[in-house]
């Protein structure tokens, strides 16, 4: 049975970097790149596998890409250097644009238009985006287990992190919990994008980043894991629709 949302408010689950998959088109160009498809900086480990068991708790909408972010990053916006790959970089426009066209704008297009219809239908719509990071970089370990990513000047969003990382770390307060860590959630992505089109408000946007060591382990580890971020979640929609 899906959990219930409070009146006047929507979820909206979307996965960014869901997958490594490479579209058949450009399979000779990434020949020989299996291992850079498979680590963090072909795809979010695990982020989809999270999403997905958000969405089917609430009975939340999901937008999900599963192309891997070397083609082209979905949580980059149009201009950014970042957008593209040392892998498609290289390429002429035309086929940069041919890769947005096909594999970019349907993905964005869908989540802008249906947080745009529910917030237009005057729903407080509360946008989770769900991610994963590596636990190293560089030689350099992350010190965090689950982190929320938002803007510090939108109160609703400040708001909404801070209950959703209490109530978790009520339930498991043996992680280790961030906030704007590992990136910060001013920075440029899908949310930053939609916070320019609604006010605070009507839109919350919060990327949920979940180091991928619980990925990697598995088993019951990551499961529970996965519930305690269902359950904290339900806690934080219930807190923050008293406010």
């Amino acid at each position: 049975m899906a959990l219930t949302l409070a009146r006047g408010s929507h979820l909206v689950i979307t996965c960014e970097h869901g997958g490594r998959k490479v579209p058949r088109a450009y399979a000779a160009l990434f020949s020989g790149r299996e291992e850079s498809l498979d680590s963090h900086r072909g795809w979010d480990a695990g982020a989809l596998e999270l999403g997905r068991q958000m969405a089917e708790a609430f009975g939340a909408a999901l937008h999900v890409a599963t192309t891997t972010r070397l083609l082209v990053d979905l949580n980059r916006s149009i201009g950014h250097p970042q957008l593209f790959s040392e892998v498609t970089r290289p390429l002429s426009r035309a086929h940069r644009d041919d890769i947005i066209d096909l594999h970019y704008r349907p993905h964005r297009q869908a989540v802008e238009s249906d947080i745009a219809h529910h917030i237009g239908s005057g729903q407080r719509v509360i946008h989770v985006a769900s991610h994963s990071f590596t636990p190293t970089l560089d030689g350099l370990p992350r010190h965090a287990d689950v982190a929320w990513l938002y803007d510090p000047r939108r109160p609703g969003e400040v708001a909404f992190a801070r209950a959703w990382m209490r109530a978790l770390e009520q339930r498991s307060p043996e992680l280790r919990l961030r906030r704007n860590y590992p990136y910060q959630g001013r920075a440029d992505g899908l949310t930053a994008s939609l916070r320019r089109h609604h006010p605070d408000v009507a839109y919350v946007g919060i990327e949920l980043e979940v180091n991928q060591r619980f990925v990697e382990q598995g088993g019951a580890p990551w499961r529970r894991l996965r519930t305690m971020l269902v359950d904290s979640l339900k806690k934080a929609l219930a807190d923050t629709a008293r406010r």
